[in-house]
């Protein structure tokens, strides 16, 4: 049985105080979320010697998530983003014959729900068998959204090492909706250095190419003869210098792929090993899309749970997800989510040891 526990990790300005729920089996692997931002702030995991390091990056106090300096430039480091995760072109998009324009925080672009998102909201906690469910309204016009938004993620973590996701919303308007969690991974340990030599499997035959801007330009290209190409593992570092128009455009791996399977059934979108510690990480998703990022955007100006900086190409992200600016691609899976639905999905990260 999950031991759950809940700490106070600071208060806000306002006076409202954040909590740190931490779930912990048998095997001494735990989870802390807060509920801050419903973010994962641990994530705690033996290597083949039985040394237990923290794999996900963070900060060690509520200061850091709400630094002015962060928040700035904010890498969303293991937050819930939304109401859309990834970015929608010219912060606006039609519905029903409607406009809506939303919060533009990257340029002209809304990335990960706006510049106030759910990555800076105060969520509820409740317990639930192996874990806590975090709870949010979302009113209807923040951000530029429309419909109020009742969202929940239960996170579970099972006796098999497996960190669960489960996500659902209801709105009362018809709307846009895609959620995901934004966990930044090093295997090694957070704060260790590079994540290049980390070997990772995706389990697509395409991704979305993207235009100076990150948006995608609606074509699904073949990753066949391309450094995209994860279907059999590779270095995570192998080819992320090679001269494609695509790397240079992102400074590195930030794209969205398109998973094989497709299905909505929850099934491995991807693996990851660090042979330095003998981590394995396989993520499985209900999700169409996966966003591989390979932290090309940090710069060193964070320091964090370790105390140490978190440089470029020290951490990696596979962010499951809907389509990026699916409301403005009609040939992109929908996220229009109506009064008379459910929005659900599942993503898993289950950690062993290499073979």
């Amino acid at each position: 049985m999950t031991r759950i526990d809940s700490t106070p990790f600071g208060t806000l300005a306002d006076g409202t105080g954040i909590e740190k729920w931490t779930l912990t089996n048998a095997s001494g692997v735990s989870a802390s979320i807060l509920t801050w931002g419903a973010t994962i702030q641990s994530v705690l995991v033996p290597d083949r010697d039985g040394n237990v390091a923290n794999v996900t990056l963070g900060f060690a106090d509520l200061a850091g998530y709400t630094d002015p300096a962060y928040l700035a430039g904010n890498p969303f480091l293991g937050s819930t983003v939304g109401r859309y995760a990834n970015r929608i072109a010219g912060g606006t998009f039609v519905l029903d014959g409607e406009t809506f324009k939303l919060s533009q925080n990257e340029g002209q672009t809304t990335l990960h729900g706006g510049s106030y998102g759910f990555d800076q909201r105060v969520w509820s906690a409740t317990t639930v068998e192996d874990g806590v469910r975090m709870s949010y309204t979302s009113a209807d016009g923040e951000q530029g959204f429309p419909g109020t938004l009742q969202v929940s993620v239960t996170f579970t973590l099972s006796e098999e090492n497996e960190l669960r996701l489960d996500y659902r919303a209801t709105t009362d308007r018809a709307t846009v909706v895609a959620l995901t969690n934004h966990a930044y991974w090093n295997l090694s340990g957070e704060g260790s250095g590079s994540v290049e030599n980390h070997r990772l499997r995706i389990d697509a035959g395409h991704y979305t190419p993207v235009d100076a801007t990150l948006i995608p330009t609606g074509v699904l290209e073949p990753v066949d003869g391309t450094p995209f190409d994860f279907r059999s593992p590779q270095p995570i570092g192998a080819r992320i210098r090679d001269e494609h128009p695509q790397l240079t455009t992102g400074r590195g791996y930030d794209h969205n792929y398109v998973l094989t399977d497709g299905s909505g059934d929850l099934t491995v979108a991807a693996v990851v090993d660090d042979p330095a510690s003998g981590r394995r990480m396989t993520i499985a998703t209900t999700e169409p899309g996966l966003q591989f990022y390979a932290g090309n955007f940090l710069d060193g100006k964070i320091r964090g749970t370790s105390g140490r900086q978190y440089r470029q190409g020290d951490a990696f992200a596979l962010e499951t997800q809907h389509f990026p600016d699916s409301p403005n691609q009609p040939d992109f899976p929908s996220t229009v989510l109506r009064p008379d639905e459910t929005w659900t999905s599942t993503t898993t990260h289950t950690f062993t040891l290499s073979d």
